[in-house]
């Protein structure tokens, strides 16, 4: 027995005053409609109607039963219109988890803007180098960077491709020349990231051939916000993705070298746990993110050749 559909065909009795009135209210038969009744008697134990051949009435018990699941069934449509309001509306806490690189250089400049579109969301934003399960840790979605691991049953959207590119200051740039090829990295003073794999060596690619490239490093790191102020400060050749030099590209105070070369290309992934039953909140970040990155086999952050 479904219960609950028991006790809504039972109040809809009471209310058309008949099992007929309420069988056309409900688009059900006569049958099923005595039935659900009938089940409902059986499971409590106790009979609700008093049936004559000319009228329904309740019992004394009925009337209170009927008290009840009429508040009952009240409550029930106030959640589902709850659920149902904030799945099309935007509204709650959405909860994202970010890779810091972008998360400093692009999300923190586009979150102004969504929450402004969208006023009944609260943001709570977590930005950390370390893989998370974004359904275990709580999280409603995750922008993931390159080679950052996500749960493969995840849905996952690229939003855009993001170019490792070497670059330098004006002033390093004036002191010391710039690399016309590749092997003069050898020769330059290079701000590193602290990964054993870059230690002695930065893989410069172009055209579809790799080049390890020996270099001597000024500066190691683990900190990206660390080697760029180096970086502005002149102290060398940074390798970075771009997303997080589009301001410094765009003002001039760093400078792509080697144009056309470039240390790898990184996706950067929109993540979330399912496009089914997707919350309003969920629906719109998701929206707003592939709006502003229409193009996601593309670079957009660096600068025209």
């Amino acid at each position: 027995m479904d219960r609950l559909q028991s006790m809504r065909v039972f109040a809809k009795v009471v209310e058309q005053g008949s099992f007929a009135g309420a069988a056309t209210a409900l688009e059900m038969s006569n049958a099923v409609v005595t039935r659900n009744v009938a089940d409902l008697e059986a499971h409590l134990g106790t009979r609700l109607l008093n049936r004559t051949t000319r009228k329904l009435s309740l019992t004394e018990t009925g009337q209170q039963y009927l008290e009840r699941v009429r508040q009952i069934l009240l409550d029930i449509d106030d959640a589902d219109a709850l659920v149902s309001a904030t799945s099309k509306n935007p509204s709650g806490t959405l909860r994202i988890y970010c890779q810091p690189g972008f998360g400093q250089s692009q999300l923190a400049q586009l979150l102004p803007l969504y929450a402004k579109a969208v006023p009944e969301v609260v943001l709570d934003v977590t930005l950390a180098d370390h893989n998370v399960d974004l359904v275990e840790e709580g999280y409603d979605v995750g922008i993931f960077i390159g080679l950052q691991k996500f749960d493969a049953s995840m849905i996952a959207r690229r939003l855009a491709t993001s170019t490792v590119v070497l670059c330098a200051s004006p002033d390093y740039i004036a002191r010391r020349g710039a690399p016309a090829t590749p092997a003069d990295v050898a020769r330059h003073d290079c701000l590193n990231f602290a990964f054993e794999q870059l230690r002695h060596h930065w893989p410069v690619q172009w055209e579809n051939k790799s080049l390890n490239v020996p270099i001597t490093s000024r500066m190691v790191s683990n900190n990206g916000a660390v080697l760029r102020e180096a970086a502005l400060a002149g102290m060398g050749i940074m390798i970075r993705s771009s997303f997080t030099l589009e301001d410094d590209f765009a003002s001039g105070r760093l400078v792509q070298l080697l144009k056309g070369h470039h240390l790898g290309i990184v996706s950067v992934m929109m993540v979330y746990p399912s496009r089914r039953q997707m919350s309003g909140k969920l629906r719109s970040f998701v929206d707003f993110m592939s709006a502003r990155f229409p193009r996601p086999e593309s670079d957009p952050w660096l600068p025209a050749a």
